[in-house]
């Protein structure tokens, strides 16, 4: 009996299905996807509304099948051409984190100079030019928005108010930002107060919607002492390291092989 690479939904009850082999040599849960098309009534209703990869534990019964089995593949192209299919959807991309940039600034002085109430002197600092190198690939971006500003003005009888509420854009300093653009949301409510006065409230809303790149900086602190003729000198070296996220295309060719191993040696 053979053990096939199947499409499968969870069973009702939201639980994968029996008839999946969930052992250490196979695999279950990969490349899920919506099984619906947007904008038409939905083929799979929750919790069966996304398609997963799997091996199934034996033949799909040429008599009927379960409703969570959806279908298996011809042959090895057909799995690749369907991961295709999946990934373009899905907008598959390979991300490889790389260091592209390290500094290092190193503090030294004795041992007495460091943590004084008030700084009177003896430390000295040196720090290296930074050293920098480039990822294999495009450096990935973050496209994403915030609500950067509120203004809350409030208008009675006997006079008017305004409040405002700035939110800045903070991104890590080793990342750039672009493609900056706000967009203006404008609400007006009218109501009265407990005297009954008449208030008329209008809040205005920018929402900045930006792309970043996807770096972050991280630091790390190592210290030393050396003692001497019973004088202690303390150094402490920072350590500060970029990490950039690079793009690459995804390898379909390498994953249907590695599912296909996995086929293989279950059937062996």
């Amino acid at each position: 009996m053979a053990q096939p690479i199947v499409k499968y939904t969870l069973n009702k009850k939201g639980q994968t299905p029996e008839w999946i082999n969930s052992s250490d040599s196979s695999f279950a849960g990969e490349h899920g996807i919506t099984g619906n098309k947007t904008g038409y009534i939905p083929k799979y209703e929750s919790p069966q509304d996304t398609i997963y990869l799997g091996i199934a534990s034996g033949d799909p019964d040429p008599d009927g099948t379960p409703d969570d089995y959806i279908g298996t593949f011809a042959n090895k192209t057909a799995l690749q051409t369907y991961l295709v299919e999946v990934g373009n959807a899905l907008k598959y991309k390979t991300i490889t984190a790389t260091v592209t940039g390290v500094q290092t600034s190193v503090t030294t002085g004795l041992s007495t100079a460091w943590g004084q109430t008030e700084y009177s002197g003896g430390l000295s600092t040196s720090t290296t030019s930074k050293h920098t190198v480039s990822g294999v690939g495009t450096l990935a971006t973050i496209p994403t928005s915030a609500v950067t500003k509120v203004v809350v003005k409030t208008d009675t009888t006997t006079g008017s108010t305004s409040a405002t509420t700035d939110t800045p854009i903070v991104i890590d300093a080793a990342s750039t930002l672009s493609g900056v653009s706000t967009s203006v949301g404008i609400v007006t409510t009218t109501g009265a107060d407990q005297a009954g006065l008449a208030v008329t409230t209008t809040t205005i809303t920018d929402t900045t919607s930006y792309t970043y790149t996807d770096v972050k900086t991280s630091s790390s602190t190592s210290t030393s002492t050396t003692t001497t003729d019973g004088v202690t000198t303390r150094t402490d070296t920072v350590t500060t390291t970029e990490t950039g996220n690079y793009e690459t295309t995804y390898d379909y060719a390498a994953e249907s092989t590695r599912l296909w191993d996995i086929y293989t040696a279950l059937n062996s």
